[in-house]
């Protein structure tokens, strides 16, 4: 477990409801959540999960129902004033003159708020700018504007940044602007956590995810620890071997072979999901010794969004009704 001192952000127990014309809707549910200081943290979930509350809380901007919420080891919203100064972050679009430029605008923005003289040329060289500075901010693409927000959170020159679905309606193009922006705030040295419902987008990104639905914990860990589950897949195909039910008997006798075996399976299309396979030949030898003839073996390659399905049984997450089973503790990955 993660000990406070080597975390930025660090949540027990959280939890925040409102009133609603159905009486009161739970938005956080006891939040245990651990963002390590240093490189990217994924808060990941559906629209609606809790992520934005859970945000909103942190920065003072909700207050919290119950639990305890720390940054850099201060308690806040008590000693927020603190440690406000370490952090930045976008919670809203923020406003811009279109007509200004992208100097101008950050130029104003850093005499309000005290920032030191010359640290707008340096937001503007972090978040490769610097050649478009001087163009209206009208001008440019969703993209750069998004980088232009997160320049500002620069100002202060923040240890944790706090981006919440920074990558909502940008083109491809944006989406991989701001990705590498992130990652190379990171790769200096800085904290960045970044909410988002895009659990594909994010996998490229993360260095840590914390997986959330209606508010509650379904898992935290590496991106790499929770992606491999620990051990290697393969999926696996079994042909015809002329015995009752076809080739979809045959996939049926071998999940239970697999099963039995202590193995992890789950369909996938016409082949089969294997879960903790240390070696393929295993399973080509233990099919074999059933009459069942491996016709196709190779790796599958997991991904966050395959985590999530199967940890919310079945939810996509792009929706909004996901409901976690009731037997699902929290999977946390050290």
């Amino acid at each position: 477990m993660a000990v406070a001192g080597d975390l930025a952000v660090r949540t027990r127990g959280l939890r925040k409801s409102y009133r609603s014309i159905k009486g009161r809707s739970v938005g956080v549910e006891h939040l245990d959540l651990d963002v390590p200081a240093g490189g990217v943290h994924g808060f990941l979930g559906p629209n609606g999960s809790g992520k934005t509350t859970t945000i909103r809380m942190l920065l003072g901007l909700v207050r919290a129902d119950e639990g305890t919420m720390h940054l850099f080891g201060r308690e806040v919203p008590k000693h927020l004033p603190e440690v406000v100064g370490r952090v930045g972050a976008i919670v809203e679009h923020p406003k811009f003159f279109p007509t200004f430029s992208a100097r101008r605008n950050l130029d104003l923005l850093a005499e309000a708020i005290g920032a030191p003289v010359g640290r707008v040329d340096a937001v503007l060289a972090e978040v490769g700018l610097e050649e478009r500075s001087r163009d209206r901010y009208k001008t440019y693409s969703l993209g750069m504007k998004q980088r232009l927000a997160i320049g500002a959170t620069l100002l202060k020159d923040p240890d944790l940044l706090i981006f919440d679905e920074p990558t909502n309606g940008l083109d491809p193009a944006g989406i991989r602007e701001v990705r590498d922006t992130m990652r190379s705030l990171a790769d200096r040295g800085r904290t960045v956590l970044v909410s988002s419902h895009i659990l594909a987008e994010v996998q490229q990104v993360a260095d840590t995810v914390s997986i959330i639905a209606r508010g509650r914990l379904l898992a935290s860990g590496t991106v790499a620890d929770l992606v491999g589950g620990g051990g290697r897949s393969v999926r696996v195909g079994v042909s015809d071997t002329g015995t009752d039910g076809g080739s979809a008997g045959a996939r049926e006798r071998a999940a239970k072979v697999l099963e039995a075996a202590g193995h992890t399976v789950r369909p996938d299309g016409r082949l089969l999901h294997v879960d903790a396979v240390t070696d393929a030949s295993v399973v080509t030898r233990l099919l074999a010794t059933h009459d069942l003839w491996v016709d196709e073996l190779h790796p599958a390659q997991e991904d966050l969004e395959s985590v999530f399905l199967e940890l919310t049984g079945g939810y996509g997450p792009g929706g909004t009704d996901v409901v976690p089973r009731a037997d699902d503790a929290p999977k946390v990955v050290a």
